[in-house]
């Protein structure tokens, strides 16, 4: 019968769902009991101890949900490799205060300098400030919206897609977008506008980018949309990843040849 209380209180706080304080009550009562802690800041240790393990879960939540196919920081990011970067620009928005704002971020620049790495980086950043986070490449989120219509499931999927609180789109102008694919994506856009923040990555300037759309109208609609609110980051420079193979190729010579160097 002595076990009854013991076997009660586990119940409760598996209905209740608080797994930490059903881990840690017992352990951190002795331990409080030792130290002579009063009963008001034990209780506020455990609840402490379950807030932090639930921030953690929830934040891991939001991580897995973006679908972010690597999960990459900005404290990993090389500024110095990248001079016409905006580090304190970047850094500001690693707050993630624009997103509360709906406001846009659209990185442009030539291929390798790791406009894919700043835009997890801000959507790492904006999972950890408890805020829905997608991400997608643009050539995959036009053939999910193709897919979806022709399924006739095309509203509930931008449905989802207007209900993040951060959507980034990869890679926008890698490859040229079909009609249909241009007004599908176009209207995505247009759903969030001044209803969410968008981040998009492209490796072409504005100028160019009615070649993606093959439309000045469109191009042009959907610039007027993305514009209105935003932040630039400009990253042109030399490849981060060709720099990164030259290096290592570097390296395998010195090594096949110690006498080089």
């Amino acid at each position: 019968m002595t076990d009854t209380p013991q076997i009660l209180l586990a119940h409760h706080l598996k209905a209740l769902k608080l797994p930490t304080f059903l881990r840690e009550h017992d352990k951190l009562a002795r331990q409080c009991a030792s130290d002579g802690v009063d009963h008001v800041r034990y209780l506020l240790r455990l609840s402490e101890l379950e807030l932090i393990e639930r921030e953690r879960r929830m934040v891991e939540r939001r991580i897995k949900e973006a679908k972010f196919p690597a999960v990459k920081s900005l404290d990993s990011f090389d500024f110095l490799a990248l001079p016409s970067l905006n580090k304190a620009l970047v850094l500001d928005l690693a707050r993630s205060e624009y997103v509360a704002r709906r406001e846009n971020v659209i990185a442009v620049g030539n291929s390798g300098t790791g406009k894919t790495h700043i835009a997890l980086g801000l959507g790492l950043a904006a999972c950890q400030k408890g805020l829905s986070v997608g991400f997608t490449t643009a050539a995959a989120l036009v053939h999910e919206l193709i897919e979806a219509r022709d399924d006739k499931r095309l509203l509930r999927l931008q449905r989802q897609l207007a209900g993040y609180k951060l959507l980034v789109i990869d890679e926008l102008g890698y490859v040229p977008l079909s009609q249909t694919g241009a007004e599908l994506l176009f209207e995505v856009f247009s759903q969030r506008y001044e209803r969410g923040a968008t981040i998009v990555t492209s490796n072409l300037p504005f100028d160019e980018w009615t070649g993606v759309f093959a439309s000045e109208r469109l191009t042009g609609a959907l610039l007027d949309r993305l514009t209105h609110h935003v932040h630039i980051l400009e990253m042109n420079g030399d490849s981060y990843r060709l720099k990164q193979s030259r290096r290592r190729q570097r390296g395998t010579r010195s090594a096949d040849n110690p006498s080089e160097g």
